[in-house]
C-alpha cells in the first residue's frame, strides 16, 4: 500500500489526525502541553537550590544566597552537587541533572530557586526526565542562561516557570514587589511597568515605542543569546500568537543584528502578537571593546528588525540583566501596550 494510500485509511478510523502529534524523547511527548501551575508558596515552604549552569563556590556568595531565602522566609534544600565544582567553574551533566531531578522529585520542596545562570544550561537538556518534572510541578525561577531550561521544560511539560531573578540578584524594591507578587500570590502579577523617578530632567527608566498598539498572548522569551542558540533543535522557542519577550546584556549591536536576523528568517518576529525587548545593558558602543565593524546603535538594529512587523512593539521595560527585574510567568496570558510601555499579567501564573 502507498504511503498516501496508508494514511488514508488511517483517516477512516478516525486516527490520522494524531499522527505527528507528539515527538519523541526518551519517550517523552514534547508539544501541545497544556499549561500546568504549581502552588505558590508561604512563608516556612522548602525550596531547591540549583546551580544548573555555572558552579557557585565562593562561600560569600553562597552566604547571599542563604541570606536572600532567610528574608523571605523560606527552608533552603540545597542539591547534593550544587555547593561542589568537579571542574572549573562547572560540574558535571550527571551531577547537574541529578540536582535538577532529586529535587523536583522531593515532595517536601514547593519550588526550584537558581542561585545564579552563567554558563551551560543547554547542556543538561536532553539529559532531563521531563516526564518526572510534569509529575512533581514547581515553581521554577531565575533568568539569563537558564532561559534553555525554562523554554525546554515548558514546551516539553507545559509547566509555567518564571523569568525572574536569581539567589545572587539585587532584589531592588521595584524586583521584590513583582517578585512576591509571582511567588506567594495565586492572584494575577497585573502590570508591570518601569519605576516613573526622574535622573534630573529625563525619566530614570524610560520606555520606547517602536510599534504603537495593543497585543494579548501568552508570553514566552527570555535571553535572546540563549534563544537564538536553540534554534533548529526541538527546544525552540514557538511565538506564533504570543507575546515574545527578549533581553541581553553585553552584545555589540552587530551580534544583536545577527541574533535578530536569525529570529527573523526563521519567522519568529512575524508570527509573534506583541514584542517587548528589555533594557538591553551594555549593548552599545560606550563601555565595549568594540571592533566596531557595524556602525548602527542597538536602537537603530531594534527598529531594523521590528518597526515593520505590524505589531505592537516596545522596548525598555526592566527586566533580566537589570537591578531592577519584573518576574514574567512563561506561558500564562498577557496584554502589552506598547504606547504606555506595560505588561499587563492577567492570569494567575499558580494555584
Amino acid at each position: 500500500m502507498k504511503k498516501r494510500d496508508f494514511i488514508k485509511s488511517l483517516a477512516a478510523f478516525g486516527v490520522a489526525s494524531n499522527i505527528n502529534l507528539f515527538s519523541q524523547n526518551n519517550n517523552q511527548s514534547i508539544i501541545n502541553n497544556p499549561n500546568i501551575k504549581a502552588n505558590f508558596l508561604k512563608q516556612g515552604d522548602s525550596v531547591g537550590v540549583i546551580a544548573p549552569a555555572t558552579s557557585v563556590t565562593d562561600p560569600d556568595d553562597i552566604g547571599r544566597a542563604k541570606e536572600a531565602l532567610e528574608y523571605f522566609k523560606l527552608n533552603p534544600i540545597f542539591g547534593e552537587n550544587t555547593l561542589k565544582a568537579s571542574g572549573y567553574k562547572t560540574r558535571t551533566i550527571a551531577e547537574r541533572i541529578d540536582d535538577l531531578h532529586s529535587l523536583f522529585a522531593n515532595k517536601q520542596v514547593k519550588a526550584i530557586f537558581n542561585i545564579r545562570g552563567g554558563y551551560g544550561s543547554a547542556q543538561i537538556l536532553d539529559s532531563i526526565d521531563y516526564d518526572l518534572i510534569k509529575k512533581n510541578p514547581k515553581i521554577f525561577i531565575g533568568y539569563s542562561d537558564i532561559t534553555a531550561l525554562h523554554l525546554a521544560i515548558h514546551k516539553m511539560t507545559g509547566l509555567v516557570t518564571f523569568h525572574g531573578p536569581v539567589l545572587l540578584s539585587s532584589y531592588s524594591p521595584f524586583t521584590l514587589n513583582y517578585f512576591n507578587k509571582a511567588m506567594f500570590s495565586s492572584n494575577p502579577i497585573g502590570e508591570i511597568k518601569n519605576s516613573q523617578g526622574l535622573n534630573n530632567i529625563r525619566k530614570k527608566f524610560p520606555t520606547r515605542t517602536i510599534t504603537s498598539g495593543k497585543a494579548s498572548g501568552n508570553l514566552i522569551g527570555g535571553n535572546l543569546s540563549l534563544i537564538s542558540s536553540l534554534m533548529g533543535t526541538k527546544y525552540e522557542i514557538e511565538t506564533k500568537g504570543k507575546i515574545l519577550f527578549l533581553e541581553d546584556v553585553g552584545e555589540e549591536p552587530y551580534r544583536v543584528d545577527r541574533m535578530m536576523n536569525q529570529l527573523k528568517i526563521a519567522g519568529k518576529l512575524k508570527d509573534a502578537a506583541g514584542i517587548v525587548f528589555g533594557v538591553c545593558s551594555d549593548c552599545n558602543f560606550e563601555g565595549l571593546k568594540s571592533s566596531r565593524v557595524w556602525d548602527w546603535t542597538l536602537g537603530e538594529v531594534l527598529d531594523f528588525y521590528l518597526k515593520d512587523l505590524n505589531i505592537p512593539v516596545f522596548y525598555g521595560l526592566n527586566f533580566g540583566h537589570t537591578d531592577e527585574q519584573a518576574t514574567l510567568p512563561i506561558g500564562i496570558k498577557a496584554e502589552l501596550d506598547a504606547d504606555l510601555g506595560i505588561l499587563n499579567i492577567i492570569e494567575s501564573a499558580t494555584v
